[in-house]
């Protein structure tokens, strides 16, 4: 079964557009955000125990046992309309769009492709999760740090080169990846019982967050 994590939205003149500050992806501006992997074969994704219900804790060894799940990511553009398919997780995505949703289109002869608007993110409470271009491809994430009381200015979008993976810690927001190229596979790794807490930043902040497509 496969979901739409963003649905097309309606007509959205009224609907801000905040621009994401980009900086390059480096071990200092990722820290709390998680690290450059060099490595996909060894790379380790931790899985954060289930949390106690009360005072009792969880028994040492358990609430942790559900591992990890691989797979490959597909990203694609159709014209101004941006794509995913996560095999890892058998789940398929609207991600969002080059143009305001009502004036995208996925046929138009020369798409405009220098942002991408988005209206979601989500983080993971049980584990991590690994980005890895299979082709070297560069790309963007935009993350923000841990914490449900997220704001639209707490977004950060991170340039990577594609020569590494990106592994994002758990409880970091982020939207998937975005590759500058038209299409692309990533290998992903991630915690198997694949929670996710979500944030639409038009219902939350009345706006779409713009992801530069370039380097900074």
């Amino acid at each position: 079964m496969t979901s739409v994590a963003q649905p097309r939205a309606e007509p959205s003149a009224a609907i801000k557009i905040i621009e994401l500050p980009l900086v390059a992806a480096t071990p200092e501006s990722l820290a709390g955000y998680g690290r450059l992997v060099d490595d996909y074969a060894v790379a380790e994704i931790e899985i954060v125990t289930w949390p106690a219900q009360g005072w009792r804790p969880v028994d040492a060894g358990t609430g942790n046992e559900g591992g990890v799940t691989d797979g490959i990511f597909h990203f694609w553009w159709a014209g101004e309309v941006f794509y995913g398919r996560n095999e890892a997780v058998n789940d398929s995505y609207l991600l969002g769009w080059s143009r305001r949703p009502e004036e995208a289109s996925e046929t138009v002869a020369q798409p405009e492709r220098t942002r991408l608007l988005i209206a979601h993110a989500n983080y993971h409470p049980d584990g991590g999760q690994l980005f890895f271009p299979r082709e070297a491809t560069p790309f963007i994430a935009p993350l923000a740090l841990p914490g449900d009381d997220v704001k639209a200015d707490d977004f950060v979008a991170f340039y990577c080169d594609g020569r590494q993976g990106l592994y994002i810690d758990p409880g970091v927001w982020h939207e998937a990846v975005v590759p500058l190229a038209e299409r692309a596979a990533f290998d992903d790794r991630q915690g198997r019982v694949h929670a996710r807490v979500s944030c639409n930043f038009v219902e939350e902040f009345g706006a779409y967050l713009s992801v530069p497509l370039r380097k900074p």
